[in-house]
């Protein structure tokens, strides 16, 4: 298993009993190196939003619960924030609270020409994503998509 993979879920651990105390839920985390820094970034959400307290709160307790572990060797940022109006859609638990929701879909490779696709997610598997727009039904490899989020402007 990567570090990187580690160290997520040992934050995820530490962050479970902190995000039911704020009463939020924990949407993603990542730890990535950007330029020369490493940021780790937890991304919490709840059903009418988070705001800055809802951040403010998790932040220092995480920050004090990763201080007392101390198990990622490198210097890192942290930041804890909202997903987002265009979160990008990464896990089968985002996929399915997104079903009828606009989505702006990116692919790897040209299909016909394009790269970018937009429309509401219709249905997902282990293998596919499915969107329908104007064109219709489309059917995507879940292999082929480079990222998929909510779009804020379709």
């Amino acid at each position: 298993m990567a570090k990187r993979d580690v160290y997520e879920q040992k934050c995820e651990a530490l962050l479970l009993p902190i995000a039911d105390a704020n009463q939020v839920e924990i949407y993603d985390i990542e730890f990535v190196k950007e330029g020369s820094d490493f940021y780790l970034r937890a991304y919490i959400d709840k059903p009418d939003g988070v705001n800055i307290n809802d951040c403010e709160a998790v932040s220092r307790a995480l920050s004090d619960a990763l201080d007392a572990e101390d198990f990622i060797e490198e210097a890192y940022i942290l930041e804890v924030s909202s997903p987002g109006l265009g979160r990008v859609l990464k896990k089968d638990k985002h996929l399915e609270r997104s079903i009828g929701e606009d989505v702006e879909l990116k692919t790897y490779k040209s299909i016909d020409k394009c790269k970018e696709f937009a429309g509401t997610l219709q249905a997902f598997d282990k293998d596919t994503i499915t969107i329908v727009n104007d064109n219709g039904e489309m059917v995507f490899q879940r292999t082929d998509v480079a990222v998929i989020r909510l779009a804020f402007d379709f």
